[in-house]
């Protein structure tokens, strides 16, 4: 398998097909988890918005959405497990698009959502962004690179909507200046953030563009797994690139695993 520039396999052909059946049987295998354990923590960051704010349905903007994974978990209640077998299960082969839609879509309607929210998401994913909007998954979508470039006015007002930011391992890939173009859509109102970093991204440039913004950034809890090394290259290539950094994978990153790191962030005062 091929590695990126970061010394991780290179994934990017699960994010890109008209359906997540790639994405969910690949991830399956390598044991990705973090959207199962980041829910708890996002289901107490969005409370803490609501008690000091008093917002009954805020909207949160999901970086790196891909397929809408946070949003069904975190606002229809959904497990890791649950869409591991409905994308990646023995039946998964014999649906079409069209048929997977039309179960999700009658998933969201039996039910009210677990969390009252309004869920956008943002990914440079035009296919993984188009099934998330059509399963009812996400309530808007923003498809962008603001890595390499600018939103549009259009994506620039929807950027202007959120109230919480949370992502679950994009950043490292995507950097500070992903960040700054979200703050800038707020103009002098700042989205509450919550993001899930890779131990192995350092997250320091990110906190010193959001201390600027007028952020205050703590960590919240201890390292959480992501997934699994898929190969024993990308295993020496991360260890490698962790003792470069100065820091410790004993425990965590020797055992196997990608460890990632709760950053909150909210305006000073």
């Amino acid at each position: 398998m091929r590695v990126d520039t970061t010394g991780k396999v290179s994934l990017d052909h699960i994010y890109t097909r008209p359906d997540p059946r790639a994405y969910f049987s690949t991830l399956r295998e390598l044991g990705y988890i973090i959207p199962e354990l980041a829910k708890p923590h996002f289901h107490r960051f969005i409370a803490e918005y609501r008690e000091a704010h008093q917002v009954r349905s805020p909207t949160v903007l999901d970086i790196g959405c891909s397929y809408g994974i946070n949003a069904a978990l975190v606002k229809y209640g959904a497990t890791m497990g649950e869409l591991y077998d409905r994308y990646g299960g023995r039946d998964a082969h014999r649906h079409t698009r069209a048929s997977l839609l039309s179960r999700d879509r009658e998933l969201i309607r039996s039910g009210e959502p677990a969390n009252d929210l309004r869920f956008l998401g943002l990914d440079a994913s035009e296919q993984a962004l188009s099934y998330a909007l059509e399963a009812g998954f996400l309530d808007g979508a923003v498809h962008a690179d603001l890595e390499n470039g600018e939103p549009t006015d259009e994506q620039r007002a929807q950027l202007a909507e959120t109230d919480l930011v949370i992502s679950t391992g994009c950043l490292g890939y995507v950097t500070e200046r992903t960040i700054s173009q979200v703050i800038e859509a707020h103009g002098e109102r700042r989205p509450w953030m919550a993001h899930f970093v890779l131990r192995m991204f350092p997250f320091d440039p990110i906190a010193e563009t959001l201390d600027a913004a007028g952020y205050r950034t703590v960590r919240r809890g201890g390292p959480v797994r992501q997934r699994r090394f898929a190969t024993p290259q990308e295993r020496t290539l991360v260890l490698d690139r962790l003792a470069g950094a100065g820091l410790d994978p004993a425990g965590l990153e020797t055992d196997g695993w990608f460890y990632a790191q709760l950053h909150i962030s909210k305006p000073r005062g």
